[in-house]
């Protein structure tokens, strides 16, 4: 849900009631990662996607439903083998999707500023939050109930970094302290997936309309939550202002990269040259890579192709816990390359780090074709996937390089 945010959140703010059909869970080879989210508001107007065209018109359908009742449902679509024309995912997938009304009066707080009474009002003010914080480029997890009791369906609860947060599952508190740490934990990762937690608790049956919960219920077992996070967009940081550098950084904001282009000469490092980067800094390289905090998704790409650059920007980054470091230049190059940073000390391991010559081998000539090189191999590594042909080949279309749901811990 959270990846369309910017238009949902303004919506909700236009007070417009809207119903957001969410992929909460996939089986198989899906097109769409739990997340992914289509939206439909009360005059049918339609964004984002669930399936990349399968069951988007049945999804549609049941958003349009849960505006009429105000009710949540998980409805699950998969491969039809009695009947080719039913709906259903032609790729043979499987996909579980959440599809839950926000009413944009009950999303906002009371009159007097506290927050609404009613159940249904604190999880439609918590959705809209975190639609909020999202829109807003604030770090923050959205974890809502996708399985569980019979009352649960659709609770939300939203976690900040600094611990604080905004909702209720509406049981037992021991349910939210577990929902809450998980989600915490997730958005450290910046990752979003499903956990089970257990429930192991008696009396943890949902809260009623007054906040009070029906006397002797008890209900045990597990809840599954889908964690969302929203994270500020991962970093990439080019070294080299060169035309290379340019078709790159328009590759990186077309992947969602938060991107600067790094140059010690200030002739070259311009914004007339990099208009699309989102910052032109004019340092050495090294030097400003020791003044920055980065963290496990920042991809660096080192285009300088000049060892006073490389070599001391190469030792440090090659030490640093970050996703991807790749470094232009021949065959001849990166041997020499390699043999100075021995010299200054980096272990085999650390140079095995190195992805250099830098991309995939695609032929590539032209500095656009470069980029996408370039751009292939970080994906391929983000992914876990090989860079090989799918034609012919026998490995799965989508990686799942996530860790497999499963029961996480229990709140007794």
């Amino acid at each position: 849900m959270l990846d369309i945010a910017d238009e949902l959140h303004r919506w909700v703010e236009q007070g417009r009631d809207v119903a957001v059909a969410t992929v909460v869970a996939t089986h198989g080879s899906a097109p769409r990662q739990p997340g992914a989210a289509l939206a439909v508001d009360s005059a049918g107007t339609a964004i984002g996607s669930v399936s990349g065209g399968c069951v988007e018109g049945a999804v549609y359908e049941l958003c349009q439903e849960a505006l009429r009742t105000g009710q949540p449902v998980l409805e699950r679509f998969g491969y039809s083998d009695e009947d080719a024309f039913a709906v259903g995912l032609t790729c043979g997938g499987i996909i579980d999707i959440l599809v839950e009304p926000i009413r944009a009066a009950a999303a906002r707080p009371a009159g007097d500023g506290t927050a609404a009474r009613e159940p249904a009002d604190r999880t439609a003010g918590t959705l809209a939050a975190g639609l909020a914080a999202a829109a807003a480029g604030e770090a923050a997890a959205l974890a809502r109930v996708v399985q569980g009791p019979d009352g649960y369906l659709g609770r939300a609860l939203l976690v900040r970094p600094d611990g604080s947060h905004t909702g209720t599952l509406g049981g037992h508190p021991a349910l939210d302290r577990t929902a809450l740490a998980e989600a915490r934990a997730l958005l450290d990762a910046g990752r979003t997936t499903t956990v089970a937690i257990g429930t192991g608790v008696a009396d943890a049956a949902p809260q009623g309309d007054d906040g009070a919960q029906p006397a002797g219920s008890r209900c045990g077992g597990t809840i599954e939550l889908l964690v969302e996070s929203s994270v500020p967009a991962p970093r990439m940081i080019v070294f080299g202002a060169i035309d290379f550098a340019a078709a790159l950084v328009k590759v990186g904001k077309f992947l969602n990269y938060h991107v600067t282009v790094c140059d010690a000469r200030p002739v070259f490092a311009t914004r007339s040259r990099f208009p699309d980067a989102d910052e032109i800094v004019v340092d050495w390289p090294h030097r400003y890579l020791d003044s920055q905090d980065l963290d496990a998704r920042t991809v660096l790409c080192v285009l300088t192709h000049d060892a006073k650059f490389d070599v001391p920007l190469l030792e440090r980054a090659l030490r640093l816990p970050v996703a991807y470091v790749g470094a232009m230049g021949s065959r001849r190059t990166h041997l020499d390359r390699q043999r100075r940073l021995r010299e200054v000390g980096l272990t085999e391991l650390e140079l095995n780090r190195l992805r250099s010559p830098i991309g995939l081998d695609l032929g590539a000539r032209t500095p656009e074709e470069t980029a996408l090189s370039i751009a292939a191999e970080i994906v391929a590594n983000r992914r876990g996937g090989t860079g090989t042909p799918l034609t012919g080949a026998h490995t799965p279309i989508h990686h799942d390089t996530g860790r497999p749901v499963g029961r996480i811990g229990s709140v007794a």
